[in-house]
């Protein structure tokens, strides 16, 4: 349905005489410039249609100013209009900004933090880290979880943890993060698992033996899935453990983290078979947690402890990665490089 808006007359007032407007009244502004409609404008704010025409209407009284052109099908801004919601914008993210801080001073100390790792953690180093804070702080429960693939993203936007510990889209502006290591994932076999000799390995070889991947602990969340072979036989298992196990086992091959396999490769228990068809990965493994909700006096003192000790972390990731990398050379295998072939989904 059309609506057709009556254009306001403005009387310019002395500065002296500006009416001071409100909080209320900006952000239906800034609703209003953001959705381009006053309806839209009072379904975001759940607020009614009058109710936010009234109050961007009084604000241009106040100012003396035309802030909306209404002449139009849809409302727009005039030059004085962005103009003004330029710095309008900026007072309102400083407002939300001191509401979250102002919610967390009023929490106190949490009786509990949600912690999630991803199945990628190194677990000695990500426990070790953990525990010594936690020893510190005796009143603060730690509610650990382990999730793969997609569950820990899912756990922490479905606001069931306060943090995770795993690989994340760097580009999504909802998260914040801490880097803390690099992960090679690398495709490896038992000795005599294959047939023929491993730098001879091609996807359409590999299709008649079974690959082993882990089962994404996501509950509703799209499934994603990270190396599998398109036709291939699998065998799914709950973490990179189980994982380890049946590859060295010889029931099947698959992508592993290089903290897990690096010695395994080196006393050739294992064989990369990391090459131009099947080159791995690599993951950047970080602590993440939302921005747009309030974090308690505690989980920022864990965040503070993490960002002081991410460059020991990174510095024993990365001689982990040197000793994979080198076992992986040993194998005549080469190492896993950083692209992905584009025959394979990506899974784990």
């Amino acid at each position: 349905m059309k609506r057709y808006y009556k254009v306001i007359s403005i009387t310019v007032d002395k500065p002296d005489n500006m009416e001071r407007f409100t909080l209320h009244e900006l952000q239906c502004f800034d609703a209003v410039a953001r959705t381009g409609s006053f309806q839209a404008a009072a379904n975001h704010l759940q607020r009614t249609h009058p109710a936010v025409f009234a109050a961007v209407g009084k604000l241009e009284h106040k100012l003396a100013l035309r802030l909306l052109d209404r002449t139009g099908y849809r409302v727009a801004l005039t030059q004085a209009g962005r103009s003004f919601h330029s710095r309008a914008q900026a007072l309102l993210r400083d407002m939300q900004g001191l509401h979250v801080h102002a919610t967390q001073l009023a929490m106190g100390e949490e009786s509990e933090l949600r912690i999630i790792l991803g199945d990628l953690c190194p677990l000695a180093e990500t426990l070790g880290l953990l525990r010594e804070f936690f020893n510190g702080h005796p009143a603060t429960q730690l509610n650990l979880h382990f999730e793969a693939i997609s569950g820990p993203w899912e756990r922490l936007f479905d606001g069931e943890a306060d943090l995770i510990l795993h690989h994340i889209d760097k580009s999504d502006q909802r998260l914040e993060f801490i880097d803390l290591f690099r992960v090679e994932l690398i495709p490896v076999v038992a000795p005599g698992f294959l047939p023929f000799p491993a730098a001879s390995v091609t996807p359409e070889k590999m299709l008649d033996f079974g690959q082993c991947i882990i089962r994404d602990t996501a509950r509703h969340s799209p499934r994603r899935n990270y190396f599998v072979l398109e036709g291939a036989r699998y065998l799914t298992v709950a973490d990179q453990l189980m994982k380890k196990e049946v590859v060295l086992q010889g029931m099947g091959w698959g992508h592993m983290p290089d903290f897990l396999v690096s010695q395994d490769l080196r006393e050739k228990r294992l064989i990369s078979i990391a090459e131009r068809h099947f080159p791995g990965s690599r993951q950047d493994i970080v602590a993440a947690r939302r921005r747009d909700i309030p974090h308690g006096p505690v989980a920022e003192r864990l965040w503070r402890y993490i960002e002081a000790r991410a460059p020991t972390l990174r510095a024993a990731a990365k001689g982990v990665s040197v000793a994979s990398r080198n076992g992986s050379k040993r194998s005549k295998s080469g190492a896993a490089k950083k692209m992905v072939h584009p025959r394979h989904h990506q899974n784990r």
